[in-house]
């Protein structure tokens, strides 16, 4: 009697092996709706259908925001939406300086962290100053934070320019 037990592990293993990067094919998700059903008001303050979501749920939701060509939606494998951004979709109400590489963590409104290395590209506007976050996402420091920035930096219309 033959031993197959090495060609059944071979055969297991090879179902069970996780699939490479040319293996998976990604489509664009669809766009489920043209009506935003989600909507960050100025302060940060997530909106669903014009009532108010908690926190645990804009910071949920948060996780899977994007910022593409200037729009906002949420994307999932399987649905994509439409949200409504007042002014920046997330409010930076913190900044911890990392003292040993020139990055920041951000801490926002909702409680969502976010790391950058890149200050070159912030925004300093009439309105406020604008970080870069992933997923193509832009943070606005809150009035507070704003004012300790300028001061740790030394931020000037003229270096503003510059970046």
């Amino acid at each position: 009697m033959e031993k197959h037990t090495d060609n059944v592990i071979d055969t297991l293993q090879e179902f069970t092996s996780k699939p490479t990067p040319d293996d998976v094919v990604t489509q664009p998700t669809a766009l489920c709706s043209e009506v935003a059903l989600f909507r960050i008001q100025l302060s940060g303050d997530w909106l669903y259908q014009g009532s108010t979501l908690s926190t645990k749920f804009a910071k949920l939701f948060a996780s899977i925001l994007h910022g593409i060509d200037g729009e906002h939606f949420l994307i999932t494998p399987v649905e994509k939406v439409r949200v409504e951004v007042e002014d920046a979709p997330l409010v930076i109400v913190d900044y911890v300086k990392n003292d040993t590489a020139p990055s920041l963590m951000l801490k926002s409104s909702i409680g969502t962290e976010h790391w950058i290395a890149d200050l070159k590209r912030l925004k300093l506007t009439d309105f406020g100053i604008y970080l870069p976050l992933e997923r193509g996402l832009w943070g606005k420091l809150s009035r507070a934070c704003y004012y300790n920035f300028v001061n740790e930096f030394n931020l000037s219309d003229d270096q503003a320019s510059d970046a």
